[in-house]
């Protein structure tokens, strides 16, 4: 694949180092703040946005628990992100990661797809690109990898051209400007799979990490990418054992029919394609090491009722990051919430 002209990718914005305040005194400190007025517009457009965009193509939005016994990144193989376990009244239960099963249910009851905005919790601790608690918009659809990339990124693209015309004045005083919108809006995403940004990168070691039998790569390669071929590129095919069980797998049963949209900061979205029946989820399971008694509803669930789907979620405030072009995610907290710390509120 050809480099575009090399994207400039712009300083970000100043941290505002609420963090270092006082805990205890940080929802008095950013009353001040315009970034946070800011982020509470950007907020509610992209709820409001977010359902306008599945309206228009009738695809349902699902009300969902926050609890789960089927969390979709369980510990093993492909697992990037650790649970949250709670004790319910006597009973081990999870905080939601994600809903994506929950969607894929609902799938099979809507025929158009299905979608929502709700928290994801985490138990690994916040760092400069990762909350322990974050908003994720997540969608499920009828089709394939190549579907479900097309509306995902139709999706951010949607998104950021009402960025534009409702809180443009807004947003350049916080981001200093809005040329990485219009620079993103101008032109089509980029496409690659891993294998070619491997060979674009020449396996720099400092963009690609080596494990027992996968290869991931890392924020410096996902970054460089975006240098060379960005604004937005969709990285797609990553090994199948680094990516959880519930990804479909090419024909090669190696690569998994997976994307991921690095756009700002890195990944903002991560996409892929399902199994759709039953026995392939199985297989998937045994190769990453993950009991299927721990999922046996949804494998009962495939071998009642198969069908071909594939869903994409972003996260909201990684989103946020690239439109505001800060450089650390905790900033765009209204409330904080870190694993192992009572904050106020």
């Amino acid at each position: 694949m050809t480099p575009a002209a090399p994207v400039k990718l712009a300083d970000p914005a100043p941290s505002t180092q609420r963090r270092e305040t006082d805990p205890a005194q940080r929802y008095l400190a950013i009353l001040n703040d315009p970034l946070y007025s800011c982020l509470v517009g950007l907020q509610d457009l992209v709820s409001y946005e977010t359902a306008l965009f599945w309206r228009a193509r009738q695809v349902r939005t699902l009300h969902l628990p926050i609890t789960t016994g089927s969390i979709s990144s369980p510990m093993g193989l492909g697992s990037d992100s650790s649970p949250v376990k709670i004790d319910m009244f006597g009973v081990p239960t999870y905080l939601a990661d994600s809903m994506q099963f929950m969607l894929e249910y609902g799938c099979r009851l809507t025929g158009d797809g299905c979608y929502y905005v709700m928290p994801s919790f985490r138990g690994e601790q916040a760092d400069a690109t990762h909350l322990s608690q974050f908003f994720h918009s997540e969608a499920e659809i009828p089709g394939g990898l190549d579907e479900v990339i097309a509306v995902a990124d139709e999706y951010v693209r949607h998104l950021a051209a009402a960025v534009l015309e409702h809180l443009p004045a807004e947003v350049a005083a916080s981001a200093g400007g809005t040329d990485h919108i219009e620079q993103f809006l101008a032109s089509p995403s980029a496409c690659m799979t891993f294998e070619e940004a491997l060979h674009a990168l020449d396996g720099d070691p400092t963009c690609f990490q080596t494990h027992e039998g996968w290869r991931t790569i890392t924020r410096s390669g996902e970054r460089r990418l975006i240098e060379l071929y960005g604004p937005g590129v969709w990285l797609t095919h990553h090994d199948q054992l680094s990516v959880p069980f519930y990804q479909a797998v090419d024909d090669t049963g190696e690569q998994a029919l997976n994307a991921d949209l690095l756009l700002g900061p890195g990944e903002v979205i991560g996409c892929g394609e399902r199994h759709t029946l039953a026995s392939d989820v199985r297989t998937a399971l045994r190769a990453h090491s993950v009991p299927e008694s721990d999922y046996q509803w949804y494998v009962d669930m495939k071998d009642h009722r198969p069908l071909h789907t594939s869903g994409f979620g972003m996260g909201v405030e990684r989103f946020l990051m690239w439109v505001l072009r800060r450089s650390d995610i905790r900033d765009l907290q209204l409330v904080e919430r870190y694993n192992g710390q009572i904050t106020v509120p």
